[in-house]
């Protein structure tokens, strides 16, 4: 009877060396352990797909502003405006919402969270926050905010507790932040992780355009209540514009690791250049500090809504990538907080291409370290023809 394996090993000392085999996989591949490093970072475009097309789906003319989120269960939510009878920004809409329980792979049917009826100045979507400790989604946006033919503007608020498939009747914020032109993102607000204020929720926008600027509202209690934060005002304030004024526009934050914020904002009137305007907070959001501006020469910008993300250390950014056009719609990636780019970039889509918003999944497996998710406005002829959801993974091109 033979009691012998391949190499003459005995069948219990085969046994040890599986078991020492398993347990060595099992360390590699716990999800507290990283196995690549950030610099081998090597971006490629995995998968794509198209969630909205313009002109072609009931009620709506044309579909803009795509938002997208994780949850705190691990599903990805994208959000967009569907503008019901054109494509301004100006005109009655509805929120539409698709929800992804594989990572991306399917996704649910559309469905409208908000019907804003015939107003001549509906509502416009803002931004998205996920509140990890108590497992809720809020979405922040507003309505009458060009105050054509109606008033006063106000900002909204609804929220769901089960993961996207039910949403709260809406809020009015207006009687705790008072009447204020404000809507938000467009992207994703956060809530803190790290020192000062852990777990605020942290939601950043702009005003119009002659009383433009960055502002943040706050909520440390969950979303119950909300208070006006950090502003950070046009020159000249409440004035009419002229080209290369400073007019800091829609923005995304993004928290780092030593707890400050970074809001990356769009240069409305290309003052000091074309190129994105970065500001930063120390205080959770309570100032903006004129001290803490930069001007990001390396990325340059056609005035748009960017994406932007940190995960693992890296700070990720979309955006069309020309001076001049939208057009272009590029990932770049930097592993110095933002102070410097790598100089290799991803083109996600060389044609037309708009708004943009970026997020990931963590539940601190591998499997999620790997990918990263964008949400983007994409055409042939215009950037506006549909909505396209593409899956990056982070080292697919090595």
């Amino acid at each position: 009877m033979k009691n012998k394996v391949s190499g003459g090993l005995s069948n219990m000392d085969a046994g040890n060396r599986l078991t020492a085999l398993s347990l060595l996989l099992s360390a590699v591949l716990s999800p507290g352990l990283c196995i690549i490093s950030p610099a081998e970072i090597d971006p490629l475009l995995y998968e794509e797909q198209l969630l909205w097309v313009s002109g072609a789906q009931g009620q709506v003319n044309t579909y803009r502003i795509p938002l997208l989120t994780f949850t705190p269960e691990g599903s990805l939510l994208a959000f967009a405006e569907g503008r019901k009878s054109s494509a301004s920004d100006v005109g009655a809409k509805f929120i539409a919402v698709r929800r992804s329980t594989d990572k991306g792979a399917t996704w649910s049917p559309t469905s409208f969270i908000i019907d804003d009826g015939l107003q001549p100045d509906g509502l416009n979507l803002g931004s998205v926050v996920v509140d990890e400790e108590v497992g809720s989604v809020i979405l922040i946006y507003s309505i009458c905010f060009h105050q054509y033919l109606c008033s006063p503007s106000s900002t909204m608020m609804v929220e769901s507790t089960d993961d996207g498939l039910s949403w709260s009747p809406p809020r009015n914020l207006t009687e705790q932040l008072g009447a204020k032109i404000f809507v938000a993102g467009p992207g994703f607000g956060i809530q803190k992780r790290y020192s000062p204020a852990k777990g605020r929720l942290v939601v950043c926008g702009h005003g119009t355009i002659e009383g433009d600027g960055v502002f943040c509202i706050l909520s440390d209690d969950h979303g119950r209540n909300w208070y006006n934060g950090a502003a950070l005002k046009s020159i000249p304030y409440n004035q009419k514009k002229k080209p290369q004024d400073f007019n800091p526009d829609e923005c995304q934050p993004v928290e780092m690791k030593d707890g400050s914020i970074v809001i990356n904002v769009r240069n409305q009137n290309n003052y000091h250049c074309r190129c994105r305007v970065v500001v930063r907070s120390y205080d959770g959001g309570l100032s903006l500090p004129i001290d803490n501006l930069f001007f990001d020469y390396a990325l340059v910008d056609p005035v748009v809504a960017a994406g932007a993300l940190q995960k693992d250390g890296v700070l990720y950014f979309t955006n069309p990538s020309n001076d001049q056009h939208r057009i272009n719609l590029t990932l770049r990636w930097s592993l110095t907080n933002g102070t410097s780019w790598e100089n290799k970039a991803v083109q996600i889509w060389a044609g037309p291409s708009g708004y943009s918003c970026i997020t990931s999944l963590d539940s601190g497996s591998p499997e999620d370290r790997k990918y990263i998710f964008v949400i983007y406005e994409k055409g042939h002829k215009d950037y506006d023809e549909t909505v396209s959801f593409a899956k990056i993974h982070l080292y697919g091109g090595r």
